[in-house]
Parts: C-alpha cells; structure tokens; sequence
C-alpha cells in the first residue's frame, strides 16, 4: 500500500544521500591527506633551511600559503555536507525507564525506536502514530554518541555560522538527572560543558597554526517574558532591565547583560560559570517534577579570532518542559510560569511553520526567544532541534505534543546560511571558492529536494 511505498522510496532516497555523503567524505578525507602533505614539507623545509644556515622565507611562505588555502576548503567541505543534510535538523531521543517512573519490570514503552530514523507511539486505547526525523536515539544510546552527532553543528559554530541548538521535552523528562546528579550532572548542563571543550580543543589546534582565539560566554533565561541575567552579581533586587537591540550592523544583543571571559581548556572557570548559572534559574515543584525548570535559558558562547574577521555565536538553548497545566497541578505563580512557557512555545512554533511555508511573513516579534534567536533561526543560521521523550504511557499526551511540534520544525529550511568569516589568505583562491560555492549550492538544493519529499510522520 501507500506505507510500503513510502519505505521504499525512503530508501532510495537515503542510499542516494549516503552515496553523496560518501563522496564528500573521500573528498575531506583527501583534502585532509595533503594537508598532512604540505605540513611534512613545511617542516623539512625549515630543517633544511636550519641545516645549510639559509633562509627560504619564500619556500616556507608558498608552503603556508598553500596549507591555509586547503584548511579552508576543508571547512567549506565540511559545511556542504552540513547544508546537504539540512540546516534545520531535528533528532529526537528516547530515555529508558527509571525506578521513579512506578512502571512493572517488562513493561512495554509508549514510544519506541523503529529505525536510526524513525520512531512509533502509543498510548493506551489510542491508535499508534509514526514519525520520522534526521535521527532517532534509543534508550540505549549514550549521551557520548549523542554529542558526537550533535558536534557537528559545533563545529559549523566555530567555521563561523550562527548556530542554535535546542533541548526540548515535556516537564519531567530529566528526572533521570536527579537520579545520577551525583555522576554526571543535568543533561543539558553536559551539552554546554562538552560543547565548550570541543571549542577548546579547536582552539589548541588553531594556536598551533600561529591564531590568537579568544570566548566569552553569556547565561540568561526568559521568565515570563523577561530577560534575566544568570551571571550576574548580587541579588535579585537590584538586577538591571535588560533588552533585546539591534546595533548599526543589523546585530542582536541585550542590553546590561553580563559578558564573562572564559577559557575552554579551564575546566574550573567553565564549572564555575554553570554553578552561577544554577544559582539563579528559575525552578519550583510541581506534581510532574520537584525541579521543573520554569524558564527557557540561552547559553552563548560569542567567538573571536586572530587571522579573519570572525563573529559568531553558537546558542545552546535549552527550553522550559511544555506541560498540561492539569497534570502538573500547577496553580497560582506556577500556573501563570507554565501559560507563558506554553505560549512562547507556541510562538516558536508558528515561526517555524512559517519558515517551513516560505511566508512572506515570519512572526520573530511574538515572544522575547524567537526575537533574540532571530539570526540563527533565519537565513543567517543553522538549527538542531533535540526532543527528549518519556517512555511511559503517563506522559503520552506531552510526548505526542512534543512530536507534533518537532515534525513542525523537520519540515523547515532555512536557505543556504551566510558564513560571518571571512579569512585574510583566500583572495588567491576566489575563482576555486567560487566553483566550489556553486557546485555546493547546486548539491544541497537537490538535497532539500529530496528531503521535502520525505514524509515526516502521520499523526
């Protein structure tokens, strides 16, 4: 029927893209080859140079030269493979049973993995609903495995796009990490801290190479429609107003907030910005969670470097657990936290339908998060949206929302982004960048093709 045909157009249509991905890998891999190449020569070079007490400034220099060049075109590379596979990515992730959840040994889950790909729900007397998206974690899979697809879009951060990465799930979800507080930490605390150091290991690398790469970090959250501060100093009485403007660039900041200077390599500055930041978040108790966040937070690495006119940002933004207020038995304070956690949710995703229509119209202004992550979540940028889902059949209702809103966001595109680098030693290189932009373009358009004629779920 219609479903077997689905499938197998699904599977055309992925062995064609792994074919793609294939060649891009032997290509990086190839570019990476004669990296290694010119290195081993830039080093004899200056052995012999050393050797016969003569200088071959020139010979080095080329040599050089020539290194920057592919490194660059390594990360072009790289970044097609990115748009080839989508600039809006969604994935979504299963956790397993915890002993909290009260369920029976052999209990069966409500949401289960059917592929890398692909996963089905079911609640109770309800019929199944199937959804599809970039990728599908079981319980199983480790949070390691986890970053390692997620440093992807790391990486495209630091080659100089506005990325976003969202956490997203119903309230209740990370119950798991006040289990294993003690061991690993919250799960969206370790996403920042992993992200951080693989900054720092690229900016190692870079320091070898001669750069100079600096970071500072931001933490707010977004608590019934107000900016808050999460680094800053004192208590809550006398804490600034804070607002979103736009500079003579067309750049957003917040006014007043907080910009500290941190290390990546400094695991003791890193853990002292999360506990500042844990400090003042906005937490209370409701019946689904005894620490349900009540806020969205925005952690912002803002990244500069020596050697190009570098601006960028990468947001980890981790958003309040959408809950039923009849659930959560959430009254009074919390009542009012959870109707505006659910409306900017709801703001979100009219702009990413918008987006997913091509409207003419894309309604950023609806709440202070689509404001604020605007450039990231426009032409300018590149997206991951991670859902977290319960297992248990208690939570189906919030787990088919949060599927719902994800398969919302997997029918987006955002264009090809704009790169905010732009490197000192590529003028030479112009007609190749140009061949190689145009060659990309043509490649990641016949993706997106192929992937909007995916069907991304029935509900």
């Amino acid at each position: 029927g219609l479903e077997s045909e689905r499938d197998a157009l699904k599977e055309a249509m992925t062995s064609e893209e792994f074919k793609h991905k294939a060649h891009d890998a032997e290509e990086i891999a190839r570019l990476r080859g004669e990296v290694e190449v010119l290195k081993e020569k830039l080093a004899n070079a200056e052995l012999r140079s050393a050797a016969f007490g003569e200088k071959s400034a020139e010979d080095v220099g080329e040599l050089e030269r020539q290194l920057n060049l592919l490194k660059t075109e390594r990360r072009k590379m790289f970044n097609v493979i990115q748009e080839l596979r989508g600039n809006v990515r969604v994935f979504a992730r299963i956790r397993p049973f915890l002993p909290n959840d009260g369920v029976d040994e052999g209990a069966v889950p409500a949401v289960e993995p059917r592929s890398e790909f692909a996963l089905k729900i079911k609640g109770g007397e309800s019929k199944e609903h199937k959804f599809s998206f970039d990728k599908v974690f079981a319980p199983s899979v480790s949070q390691e495995k986890v970053f390692e697809e997620v440093s992807e879009f790391v990486q495209s951060a630091l080659d100089g796009y506005n990325v976003c990465l969202f956490s997203y799930g119903q309230t209740g979800w990370k119950r798991e990490d006040a289990h294993d507080a003690g061991k690993r930490g919250r799960s969206d605390e370790r996403n920042h801290t992993e992200a951080i150091q693989q900054v720092g290991n690229y900016k190692t690398n870079l320091e070898k190479d001669g750069w100079t790469y600096n970071m500072q970090v931001s933490f707010l959250e977004i608590y019934n429609e107000t900016i808050k501060d999460l680094l800053r100093e004192g208590d809550h009485g006398d804490k600034p107003k804070h607002e979103i403007k736009v500079d003579g660039n067309g750049r957003r900041y917040v006014t007043e907030l907080v910009m500290r200077d941190m290390d990546p390599n400094n695991e003791e500055e890193v853990e002292a910005v999360m506990r500042q930041a844990a400090k003042h978040r906005s937490v209370a108790s409701t019946d689904m969670n005894a620490v349900s966040s009540r806020s969205h937070s925005v952690f912002t690495l803002h990244l500069t470097a020596s050697n190009a006119k570098l601006k960028q940002k990468l947001n980890l933004v981790d958003l309040a657990g959408s809950e039923r207020i009849e659930r959560s038995g959430a009254t009074g304070q919390r009542q009012k936290e959870a109707v505006s956690i659910n409306k900017s949710l709801s703001s979100l995703t009219t702009v990413f339908t918008a987006i997913g229509n091509k409207s003419g119209h894309v309604p950023f202004r609806d709440s202070k998060l689509t404001y604020l992550l605007q450039p990231s979540l426009s032409g300018d940028g590149k997206t991951l949206m991670m859902v977290n889902l319960s297992p248990t059949s208690e939570s189906f209702g919030e787990s088919l929302c949060s599927l719902r809103f994800a398969q919302a966001v997997n029918k987006c595109e955002l264009g090809k982004p704009k790169k905010s680098i732009e490197d000192n030693d590529v003028g030479s290189s112009s007609s190749s960048s140009s061949s190689s932009s145009s060659s990309s373009n043509s490649m990641a358009s016949s993706a997106r093709g192929r992937r909007n004629t995916e069907t991304r779920g029935s509900a």
